[in-house]
């Protein structure tokens, strides 16, 4: 896998909350060094990609990851009558489909149309969504959601309840980022893997969108492996770990900007959004350690997972599929 157009790269940790949405970036030099910014507030959505633009000072890739679900279980898309991810997405918010962003109040809400669930907290149960939507909650996995040796299993797209949910972010990222850049022919952007492979997509002029899972690139990096009882919620815990990111800078060939480095020796410091920074530069270490060929990006991608479910980049395929 090649990535030799790849000139910007970076990572976003996502949420509903825009004051828990930060991103960071990283440029490669002409020394072939990476020159890591502070991460930052993302801002407006709608002018996050054309924000990212104005780094470039020659002509490359963007390579731009989400900690956000990019995908559908094959279940559900089977049973919905959907083939094409990608095809999919621009339909969502409209005509049959308007209701699908918006999250089931109560079980009577619930639908192949409207699949998210709950809306809030109380007496919500998962059997609510099985019966729903006619699946098991196994079912409402994707693939590369299931837990493997390096990690335990994400939380499946459609279950809004809890503090390892995504789907309210995923809402957010789709319906306020993904779709309107896919819409606007004059960012090229790309979604892997449903546009195609890496190789066909990382080209000068693209921004190459790919979905990420900070907790798939602890294990990458030899941060807060499940073994260690560790939470990144913790301060004490993210300065435990701040050698860690600091030596694997060097490995990396990253030049960390100077406020950076307070920042991780800190351990992003103790205020609500720290774990949200800390998991933004994980993210972006776990991608640049990909496209050093330190990593396999995850492909290649069987026919199912790329019209379909999607897939974590830098997770490994497994040997054999659902």
């Amino acid at each position: 896998m090649s990535f030799e157009h790849v000139r910007l790269v970076c990572h976003s940790d996502w949420s509903v909350n825009p004051h828990k949405r930060w991103v960071v970036s990283a440029a490669l030099s002409a020394d072939q060094r990476w020159r890591v910014s502070q991460p930052i507030p993302v801002g407006d959505p709608t002018t996050f990609f054309i924000h990212l633009q104005s780094h470039f000072t020659t002509p490359g890739c963007l390579l731009a990851g989400f900690d956000f679900p990019i995908g559908l279980p094959s279940a559900y898309a089977q049973k919905a009558g959907i083939s094409d991810f990608l095809a999919f997405l621009p339909l969502l918010g409209m005509s049959g489909w308007r209701e699908f962003y918006q999250p089931a109040a109560s079980p009577d809400e619930i639908s192949l149309f409207r699949p998210f669930y709950p809306a809030r907290p109380g007496n919500s149960r998962r059997s609510h969504l099985e019966r729903g939507l006619e699946l098991s909650f196994t079912q409402l996995y994707r693939l590369c959601e299931m837990a493997h040796d390096n990690r335990r299993a994400a939380c499946p797209l459609f279950w809004t309840l809890g503090g390892q949910q995504v789907g309210k972010a995923a809402i957010h990222g789709w319906k306020h980022v993904i779709a309107p850049a896919l819409a606007q022919p004059g960012l090229n952007l790309k979604l892997w893997p449903f546009s195609g492979q890496l190789d066909e997509l990382c080209l000068p002029g693209n921004i190459v969108v790919v979905e990420t899972y900070p907790a798939e690139f602890y294990g990458h990096l030899g941060i807060l492996n499940p073994a260690d009882r560790m939470s990144k919620r913790s301060q004490a815990d993210r300065r435990f770990y701040s050698e860690k990111l600091l030596s694997q800078a060097g490995r990396l060939k990253l030049d960390l900007h100077p406020g950076l480095i307070d920042s991780i020796e800190a351990g992003f410091d103790d205020l609500p959004d720290g774990e949200d920074r800390f998991d933004a530069l994980v993210g972006l270490y776990g991608m640049i350690n990909v496209v050093e060929g330190n990593h396999s990006s995850g492909e290649p991608v069987p026919p199912h997972i790329s019209k379909i479910e999607g897939w974590i980049f830098g997770q490994a395929q497994p040997e054999r599929g659902r």
